[in-house]
């Protein structure tokens, strides 16, 4: 296991400073991402690069969301401690551990196996007690359910809002979904009812993900 050393601390408390300048200021989200070491979930070759403000590579042709993304996601999924959240897209596990650090209950699908076989056991190294599972994004959690989530949160971008991932969401819940083809749009969903007509949709903004895979068959 690398080391977090003062230097990364130092490189966290610079980022959570340029966070707040570009107006994020969710303490929560915030404090989270001071205390998450970032580089852990990245290649050592991009060890000075960990705390810039950019999507990086991790394998499989996925990338680690840029911390600006983590925090604004995290942030409209307004967590509390001990919310069970559903996790699309697991990646390199950066943004399941920050809501790990926020007291959230993480169950986490992966669908690149690979990145899944790497990242549960990263996550467990550094004592992020998230369930990772191995799926299809599409359906959600279906090797076992916990449902319903008080929180649904996709980390790619999906063509679509998947059906199979409402149904999981409580009534009251919240979903966090960039929705799109090329260029997504940010959107948090409300779940006030079992009928689309009952779903209250928040936009904010554009951003550019990776795209949401879907099939029956994993790339490994």
């Amino acid at each position: 296991m690398r080391e977090d050393t003062y230097r990364h601390k130092g490189l966290r408390a610079a980022m959570v400073a340029d966070l707040r300048r570009k107006g994020i200021d969710d303490e929560a989200v915030l404090s989270a991402m001071d205390k998450v070491p970032r580089h852990l979930f990245l290649d050592l070759a991009l060890d000075n690069m960990a705390y810039d403000d950019a999507a990086l590579p991790i394998g499989c042709e996925q990338t680690i969301s840029q911390p600006s993304t983590v925090a604004m996601q995290s942030h409209l999924l307004n967590i509390k401690p001990g919310m069970k959240v559903l996790e699309i897209g697991t990646g390199s596990g950066y943004q399941t551990a920050v809501l790990c650090q926020m007291g959230a209950r993480v169950f986490s699908v992966e669908r690149q196996q690979p990145l899944f076989v790497r990242t549960k056991k990263l996550l467990a190294e550094l004592h992020y007690h998230a369930r990772c599972y191995l799926g299809d994004g599409y359906q959600g959690l279906t090797e076992v359910d916990y449902s319903p989530y008080d929180r649904i949160i996709i980390t790619c971008g999906a063509p679509f809002i998947p059906p199979a991932l409402m149904k999981q969401l409580r009534t009251g819940g919240l979903m966090v979904i960039p929705v799109g083809e090329q260029q997504q749009e940010m959107l948090r969903i409300t779940k006030n009812g079992e009928s689309e007509a009952d779903w209250q949709v928040e936009h904010f903004g554009n951003f550019k993900f990776v795209p949401m895979l879907d099939g029956k068959q994993f790339k490994s």
